[in-house]
């Protein structure tokens, strides 16, 4: 018996609609495309997702770019044209996402209501990534990234203390809020196919991504009114737990926020004499006594080099690593043995270098089949699947409407 060869991916068979820009939304539409997701993304015509210009360039667009829009089938569209918005309501009908990060309300002025887009599909799930989520006081005001995390309550941990506060050195707050898109994307999914149920909008914010991710500030403050402030590179509460200098001037990171880890670490730094030290003897005791122990571990790093001093870390069974900028990352073996940079053909570059896929799925892995597509790369393709004829599509171009 011939055995049916099935799309590649877990989620082949899946239809995307994607109407974001920059970073939020469009990478949540990379992470679907990477694991088979028919991910069709609409950009404005002339000069399409601001992204293509951000950053570092190559003749003219940006590396960013190809990474993050792979795998997707991209086309051009005025949808505040009426034409226009027909053409993205045939693309609904049949889509099973959409996936949209403007400022509330930017669609309900193009008609596409929720009311109009259950009338369209009733099974359409829409993923709505904004600074402040659809509701609440702030839900129209203008929120990017950068505005997330710091009222999601990141970057008045980040830095220093008696320093301004500092930002992560990416865009973390969008990221967050893709991932949960994603996530919420998934959900949905299996709630209308294997529970019988409809179409969902699925609200994220921004603020709210990061804010997730705040650990146990909340009821700290509730219960003690603790307000956890900059510390560098200190992990509050937790020790030991930090950056080392080794003798070579650069830094290990050492986590033996353990008790028993904190016991090897004393036998491997040669200090038994203080295995039964009260000052080591639970987590508690060693927060009191944080700036001795780390002068301590110090003392000891400062004998090694980075690399012998990682060597015996490891040996011992001791959390530890290198502080990695690009260039470590595409020195290092493991990097390399789980294909976290792979050389993906193009037509201008030969082989480009790309990062990885994340997840790793056993039995139905994700894939990078083709990097960032040209503006409009997609037209012909994706408007003759919806039964528009080449004179049609080319009456459109000639008016602007793609």
């Amino acid at each position: 018996m011939t055995k049916i060869k099935k799309p590649h991916g877990p989620l082949a068979g899946i239809k995307v609609v994607e109407m974001g820009t920059l970073i939020a939304g469009p990478f949540g539409g990379r992470l679907l495309a990477e694991f088979g997701a028919d991910v069709i993304k609409i950009e404005v015509p002339q000069n399409g997702d601001p992204i293509r210009n951000w950053r570092v360039l190559h003749n003219g667009t940006s590396l960013w770019w190809y990474v993050q829009s792979r795998n997707k089938k991209c086309i051009t569209l005025d949808c505040g044209s009426p034409e226009g918005l027909e053409i993205l309501k045939s693309l609904l009908m049949d889509a099973d996402v959409l996936i949209e990060n403007f400022r509330p309300g930017t669609l309900d002025k193009w008609g596409l209501t929720k009311e109009a887009l259950e009338e369209v599909n009733p099974r359409l799930i829409v993923s709505r990534i904004s600074g402040f989520g659809q509701t609440g006081p702030y839900s129209k005001r203008a929120g990017f990234g950068a505005i997330g995390e710091s009222m999601g309550g990141i970057r008045h941990l980040t830095g220093y203390p008696g320093q301004a506060p500092t930002r992560v050195g990416i865009s973390l707050g969008d990221s967050v809020a893709a991932l949960y898109s994603v996530i919420g994307i998934l959900m949905a999914l299996y709630n209308r196919d294997l529970n019988g149920g409809e179409g969902q909008e699925i609200d994220v914010a921004l603020y709210e991504a990061v804010f997730s991710l705040m650990e146990s500030m909340v009821p700290e403050y509730d219960q003690k009114r603790v307000i956890r402030e900059r510390t560098g590179s200190v992990l509050p509460g937790i020790s030991p737990s930090n950056v080392y200098l080794t003798k070579d001037g650069k830094y290990a990171v050492i986590a033996a926020n353990g008790d028993a880890i904190v016991q090897r670490l004393l036998k491997l730094m040669g200090r038994e004499d203080l295995l039964n030290d009260p000052r080591f003897s639970s987590n508690e005791q060693r927060v009191k006594h944080m700036a001795f122990i780390d002068d301590l571990i110090t003392g000891w790093t400062s004998t090694l080099g980075l690399a012998e001093c990682l060597d015996q870390l490891n040996a011992h069974g001791i959390p530890a690593g290198p502080i990695y900028s690009i260039e470590d990352i595409f020195a290092d073996p493991q990097y390399k043995a789980r294909d976290m940079i792979l050389d993906v053909s193009h037509p201008e570059f030969g082989q480009l270098k790309v990062p990885g896929i994340v997840p790793k799925l056993s039995k139905t892995p994700g894939s990078v089949k083709w990097l960032g597509p040209k503006l409009g790369e997609h037209n012909v393709e994706v408007l003759k699947g919806i039964g528009l004829s080449e004179q049609q599509i080319q009456r459109m171009a000639e008016k602007g409407v793609i």
